[in-house]
């Protein structure tokens, strides 16, 4: 059984209807690859929002997402982006809003409550501000971290870490103390012309392998196993052999000559086959035998 409803609805008119719906507010429009973007003002997020839920036609109820995009040679180099979708047309759009490291967005979470976490997650890995969010705190970056990820400002590791005191008899925060020279880097690769020898690398200058790459001309080139070849003597006598005196072929065997006949066994002779002509021999008659004693 199909569903009533289409797959998805076609974008056919949705521009057109909010531009009359939000009018100056909307600053853009781009219909691509089969989806639809609407970039509005910033100061104006809340009512244009309001506008697209409840305006029949559009009727966007539900957020989906929220997430942002960091566009750093731009002067306002951030943007928020709000996917909607329509449950009763089955449709989605999306809302972009410009804005920077200080100017802060309209919260909607007046509109929408999941909109608290998504805001929070955008504050989070961005740094962009909302104005009316009750519960705008740090979740990745609340151990003691400062910057934030997606703008590349944030450090590889905390400068304060936690272990337990013994002396203090509890759990105290420290200034990080690196064992290892982890933060210095000097940009250089050794397939750029580093004049340092990296661990290992004394290695490449010697052909170690048949077939192995190596730096060397071809007249330095000394093949891996030319000692080992050196070394072996040619052998004085070949192991294969051409004349039949030195394998024994055709040789009578120590076995070939007829072997003497045992003095303690005698054989009898085999009786001659009686000739077709001659008469048949009778045989001869045996003696009764003698009764036993009782």
């Amino acid at each position: 059984m199909r569903a009533p409803a289409p797959a998805y609805t076609a974008n056919d008119g949705v521009i057109d209807r909010a531009g009359e719906v939000l009018g100056a507010n909307l600053l853009s429009s781009l219909d691509a690859v089969g989806e639809i973007a609407l970039t509005v003002d910033r100061a104006s997020l809340v009512e244009s929002m309001i506008a697209l839920r409840d305006t029949p036609g559009l009727e966007y109820q539900q957020l989906m997402e929220v997430a942002g995009v960091d566009y750093p040679e731009r002067p306002d180099r951030f943007e928020v982006v709000y996917c909607l979708l329509s449950l009763t047309r089955n449709h989605r759009i999306r809302v972009h809003v410009q804005t920077d490291e200080e100017k802060p967005v309209p919260s909607v979470t007046g509109i929408w409550p999941v909109a608290g976490w998504l805001e929070r997650e955008v504050y989070d890995m961005y740094g962009v501000l909302f104005s009316g969010n009750a519960d705008l705190r740090r979740i990745l970056t609340d151990y003691g971290f400062r910057g934030h990820p997606q703008r590349k400002d944030f450090p590889l590791t905390g400068f304060v870490e936690l272990r337990y005191s013994e002396e203090a008899k509890r759990v105290v925060y420290e200034p990080v103390e690196l064992a290892q020279d982890f933060r210095t880097f000097d940009f250089m690769s050794p397939w750029e012309g580093a004049e340092y020898i990296l661990p290992g690398d004394e290695k490449a200058r010697l052909p170690e392998a048949k077939g192995a790459p190596t730096p060397l001309k071809a007249d330095e080139i000394v093949k891996a196993d030319a000692a080992k070849t050196a070394a072996a003597a040619p052998a004085a006598t070949p192991k294969t052999t051409d004349s039949t005196a030195q394998t024994g072929a055709g040789k009578a065997s120590p076995d070939a000559a007829p072997k003497p006949a045992e003095p303690d066994v005698v054989k009898k002779p085999r009786a001659k086959p009686a000739a077709s002509g001659d008469a048949p021999t009778t045989p001869k008659p045996r003696a009764p035998r003698k009764p036993k004693a009782s």
